[in-house]
């Protein structure tokens, strides 16, 4: 009866300690958002000081409403050198026509469309990207997905950050101002559970890069082989990151958050990448399992709820509640942070979409572990633990 009694409180023991510690990573996330995001950009370097060239390397594949804005962005940024290097697999790809008005728009910019990519793995765009990266004559490569929006001054905040000690520096992800529940819903889950777990393991210097948009030294990356040498992966991401940072690099945010800006925002769309990643983050961290939904608002205060009660003998109803509503409000002034400016949508379906992604995304993880393989785009993968993946052969119907 006694070992018995010293288990259940052992496991309320640990409940409350994970919980405190979910609280110190909401407070870390508020303070590294306020210091480090939006912060103003230093003016041009003097002559005497010239900043470094940069290889802007872009993979695309098809073609979105808002695709030719968002790479019309990259035209008009204001940075004194850089070139931009457009991968397509197919040359029957219609991103090659939009690609193609915009070179006749903006000639002054150093442009090159690179068509077919080269077999160097099973990540696609990894092979679709090598052609490029083997060519990049600049010494910091940009590797930026075809959906992000940039502003005209951000690659310039990204290489202020490029110190001597640093080989990566990555913006954290966020999205643009979009209409619509599904957009909303993004954004929540972007300026709250990504933003609290990215910023607060940024402080910590802990990896949690994602590729989406990130400037390497091209020189570190080719020290072990360059890009290739992560085709084996799909969070080929994660893996050159851990790479810097096994050899004693560092790694950074900077002030901008990534603009996502894809031309189709639906929520079963949004919630199939939700499930990929969990299960690309199960294959690489088998952790994962126990700790994420423990992790979750909802889990961690009822888990939380039966320790207070069990320890204190407090009421865990009204620990319950008291916990979600903290939870929320903090999650809501984290998403002001991060979104620096009036928010695009009212509180009411910040509540709505705010509940709906707290509910839901328990039920996605379960998804996930049961179901491990990845369908991206048209291709399936199937994850070895420890990251690996091997493209799986389907049968044609």
């Amino acid at each position: 009866m006694n070992s018995m009694l010293y288990t259940l409180y052992g496991f309320a023991i640990f409940f409350m300690i994970f919980w405190s510690g979910m609280w110190i990573v909401h407070m870390l996330a508020l303070i590294a958002g306020r210091w480090k995001l939006h912060r103003k950009i230093a003016q041009m370097p003097s002559y005497e000081t010239p900043l470094p060239g940069v290889s802007i390397i872009k993979p695309l594949m098809g073609v979105d409403p808002n695709l030719f804005n968002n790479l019309e962005t990259f035209f008009t940024i204001e940075y004194p050198k850089y070139e931009l290097l457009f991968c397509v697999e197919d040359d029957s790809d219609p991103a090659l026509m939009l690609v193609g008005k915009l070179i006749e728009k903006y000639p002054q910019i150093e442009t090159r469309v690179f068509v077919g990519g080269r077999n160097v793995g099973v990540n696609p765009k990894i092979n679709n990207m090598q052609p490029a990266y083997e060519t990049a004559k600049y010494e910091l490569v940009l590797i930026s997905d075809s959906g992000i929006r940039m502003k005209e001054d951000t690659l310039l905040d990204m290489v202020n950050h490029m110190t001597d000690k640093v080989a990566l520096v990555h913006q954290m992800p966020f999205t643009y101002d979009r209409d619509g529940f599904a957009a909303a819903y993004e954004k929540i889950f972007f300026g709250t559970v990504q933003s609290r777990m990215y910023l607060a393991a940024d402080l910590l210097r802990i990896n949690c890069h994602t590729g989406m948009s990130a400037l390497l030294r091209k020189a570190t990356l080719d020290e072990v082989g360059g890009l290739k040498t992560f085709g084996v992966y799909l969070a080929e991401d994660f893996f050159y990151a851990k790479s810097l940072t096994d050899r004693g690099w560092r790694i950074t945010v900077c002030s901008q958050p990534a603009l996502q800006n894809s031309g189709h925002c639906e929520l079963h769309s949004f919630q199939a990448r939700l499930r990929r990643w969990a299960k690309l983050r199960v294959a690489m961290l088998p952790t994962t399992i126990v700790f994420e939904p423990l992790s979750e608002c909802l889990v961690l205060g009822a888990c939380a709820s039966w320790a207070a009660s069990v320890l204190f003998d407090w009421d865990s109803l009204v620990f319950y509640l008291v916990h979600i509503l903290l939870w929320f409000m903090f999650d809501w002034t984290l998403l002001c942070v991060v979104q620096n400016g009036p928010l695009p949508f009212n509180k009411l379906m910040f509540v709505c979409g705010w509940l709906l992604s707290e509910i839901t995304r328990p039920y996605l993880f379960v998804q996930a572990v049961l179901d491990p393989l990845i369908q991206w785009r048209s291709r399936v993968y199937k994850l070895r633990w420890g990251g690996v993946a091997e493209e799986v052969k389907t049968k044609n119907t």
